[in-house]
């Protein structure tokens, strides 16, 4: 199987459209999905059209560099400006607005800031730049947090003393946890990130059915696995049994990757962590620990720390976007003042974001 056109096939997608209408109750519902793949395919693949009008598609807190707090991004930017220093990062990273700055003009101001597609190239670049100091921007969620954590415990292994690790990794259920403690939601269900899921297993989520009573699915990220996690989702509401379901079958499984989670706890521990919008949450993000502590950026670099910063630009509302309090045109600056070519906030800069998605595909 090509495991693309399959679930790409309109005649399928067509079926389980007709499905979802045949089985939808005739009230509002509100889906919130918190993965930033499932936000890009859901939009760009037009699936809103397939869907009945009352089933409002709410774009959550999916996108890690959206996420990551104003006061991380201004961090990055003040190292990048020592000379002794080399910033490694995702690329995405490079256009995310600081309160004056970012690390693409930085760049153009002479910043040594290079793109990398896997932490463990900052070793290599590490050992071939011996005077200089290499700091990796560590962002994302469980998914990327085992490929940093190895890193680490490589450049421990390999003794080399000048790379370190400025983190900003975050842990899905407890932000999913917070939402649904704010009531202007009035959330009905999760459609749960397949690529977290594959790490932390469906077990995780049986919170929120036991509890909240809100039925939740993992999904893949193609037209017919997104399409089937709303139809598995509107079966829970309309028998009213909310459970976890796994319509991603083919990667996740219920206890998830244990080898990945035990890499991660060895190396990071749970911690408060500040959200964009949201402010801090308590255990929702993942911190080294101090076996590991010589390769912490926060802590070899304390006094390069952004003490105040502006939380957000003026006008644009990212934080609201990313609770799902809002949709992306609902900000004055959306189109305006704020396209992907000139991106004000966060969610207008990443494709995974938000704002991006409904910009380039609605």
């Amino acid at each position: 199987m090509k495991y693309v056109d399959e679930f790409r096939n309109s005649k399928r997608v067509l079926k389980i459209a007709d499905s979802i209408k045949a089985i939808t109750p005739h009230k509002s519902i509100n889906i919130m999905e918190v993965c930033g793949t499932h936000t890009q395919n859901f939009h760009r693949f037009g699936l809103a059209k397939l869907l009945p009008k009352n089933i409002r598609f709410i774009s959550g807190p999916g996108c890690p560099i959206c996420v990551s707090s104003q006061r991380y991004i201004d961090t990055a930017i003040i190292l990048s400006r020592r000379k002794d220093i080399i910033i490694l990062t995702f690329g995405d990273m490079l256009r995310i607005p600081g309160s004056s700055s970012s690390l693409e003009k930085e760049r153009a101001e002479g910043a040594n800031v290079s793109i990398v597609y896997s932490p463990l190239e900052a070793l290599t670049i590490a050992k071939i730049n011996p005077d200089r100091k290499i700091i990796f921007l560590g962002i994302g969620f469980e998914t990327t947090a085992p490929a940093i954590a190895l890193s680490i415990i490589a450049a421990k292994k390999a003794r080399i003393k000048n790379i370190f690790f400025l983190t900003s990794l975050k842990l899905v259920l407890p932000v999913m946890r917070y939402l649904l403690l704010d009531k202007r939601l009035k959330l009905d269900a999760f459609l749960c990130p397949g690529h977290v899921s594959a790490i932390i297993g469906t077990k995780g989520y049986e919170f929120i059915a036991k509890k909240y009573k809100i039925p939740c699915c993992v999904t893949g990220f193609e037209p017919l696995d997104i399409l089937e996690g709303i139809y598995l989702i509107l079966k829970q509401i309309r028998s009213n049994k909310p459970e976890v379901a796994n319509q991603y079958t083919r990667v996740v499984t219920k206890t998830g990757n244990l080898k990945a989670k035990r890499i991660i706890s060895r190396v990071f521990k749970k911690s408060s962590a500040d959200w964009r919008g949201f402010g801090n949450i308590y255990n929702s993000g993942l911190k080294i620990r101090t076996e590991f502590s010589l390769f912490d950026a926060e802590k070899v670099f304390p006094n390069s720390l952004a003490a105040f910063t502006l939380e957000s630009t003026k006008g644009c509302l990212c934080g609201d976007v990313l609770k799902g309090l809002i949709n992306p045109d609902n900000c004055p600056l959306f189109g305006k003042a704020c396209t992907p070519d000139n991106p004000v906030g966060p969610c207008m800069v990443s494709n995974e974001g938000a704002c991006n998605a409904y910009f380039r595909y609605r």
